[in-house]
C-alpha cells in the first residue's frame, strides 16, 4: 500500500483538518494518509468517519510513539 506522511504538528490548529482532507482527496484508491500529530486525532478520526466518502473507517489505525507524537493511518478505499 502507498502511503503519503503528513506531519501536522507545527501546522497552526485551526488549518489542521483542512490541510488533512486536502491531502486524503488527492490520495488515489489503496492509498493511505498518514498523520503525525502532537494529539490522538478521534476528533478527526469521527469527522473523516462522518463526512469523507472513501475513508476506510475499519483501516484507522493509530500509535502513540513519544508524549508528543502520535501517528495515525487513515485509508483511502
Amino acid at each position: 500500500m502507498s502511503e503519503t506522511t503528513l506531519d501536522v504538528r507545527d501546522v497552526p490548529p485551526a488549518d489542521r483538518h483542512s490541510e488533512i482532507h486536502d491531502a486524503f482527496a488527492a490520495l488515489d484508491s489503496g492509498e493511505e494518509l498518514v498523520i503525525v500529530n502532537d494529539h490522538e486525532p478521534k476528533p478527526l478520526f469521527y469527522e473523516m468517519q462522518a463526512e469523507v466518502e472513501g475513508f476506510d473507517a475499519d483501516g484507522y489505525a493509530v500509535e502513540q510513539r513519544a508524549a508528543d507524537e502520535y501517528v495515525a493511518r487513515f485509508p483511502k478505499l
